[in-house]
C-alpha cells in the first residue's frame, strides 16, 4: 500500500461506509471514539521538536474537548481507541525531526487524557507513522483498528485529533455498515 488512495480503498473494503445513514446517537448506539496523537510531543508546551513553544489556544481547546469527549464515552461504557505516536530513536519519520521517541514523555498521552491508561473501555495503540490505519497493521496482515471496530461492533466512529502540521482540531464522524 504505497499511496493514500490505496490505503483509503483498503479501509473502505474492511469497514464499508454507508454515507446515507443518519447519525443519531443514544445510549444504545454502537459508537466508538478514536483519539489520534493527543500526546505531549505534539500538544504540551516545550515537550519536544514538534510541540508548541508557547500557549496555543487551538491546541488547548482540542485537548480539552478530547478529554471531555473521552470522559463522556467512558462514562457511557462506549469504546475509545487512542493512537499514540511512538518512534524508535534510530528510525526517522521523514520529513519530520525526531519526535515522540519511545520511552520519553513526548510519547505519552497529555495529562488530561492520562487516565485513559486505566480505563477498561480504552484501547491504546502505539504507532510509528503518521497514519493510524497503516500504523495498525500487523505482520500477519491483520489490522488492530479494523479488528477493534469489528470486535466492538461499532457503527459510528468519531475521531478527535491534533493535526501534526497545523495544530488544527478536527472532529468528524462516519457511519459504517458492517
Amino acid at each position: 500500500m504505497a499511496n493514500h488512495e490505496t490505503i483509503f480503498d483498503e479501509l473502505k473494503k474492511q469497514i464499508p461506509v454507508d454515507e446515507e445513514e443518519s447519525l443519531i446517537l443514544n445510549r444504545d448506539s454502537s459508537v466508538g471514539l478514536v483519539i489520534v496523537d493527543v500526546v505531549n510531543g505534539f500538544c504540551t508546551i516545550g515537550s519536544g521538536n514538534m510541540a508548541p513553544t508557547k500557549h496555543n489556544e487551538q491546541i488547548s481547546k482540542m485537548v480539552e474537548e478530547s478529554a471531555k469527549l473521552a470522559r463522556e464515552f467512558c462514562d457511557r461504557k462506549w469504546p475509545v481507541l487512542a493512537f499514540i505516536d511512538s518512534h524508535h530513536p534510530d528510525i526517522p519519520e521523514i520529513p519530520y525531526p525526531p519526535h515522540c521517541i519511545i520511552g520519553t514523555e513526548e510519547a505519552e498521552l497529555v495529562p488530561a487524557l492520562k487516565w485513559l491508561e486505566s480505563e477498561n473501555c480504552a484501547t491504546l495503540r502505539r504507532k510509528d507513522c503518521i497514519d493510524g490505519f497503516v500504523g495498525s497493521m500487523e505482520k500477519d496482515g491483520s489490522n488492530v483498528f479494523v479488528d477493534w471496530v469489528k470486535e466492538k461492533q461499532i457503527k459510528v466512529v468519531s475521531f478527535s485529533f491534533d493535526n501534526v502540521i497545523s495544530y488544527v482540531k478536527q472532529v468528524y464522524c462516519f457511519s459504517t455498515n458492517l
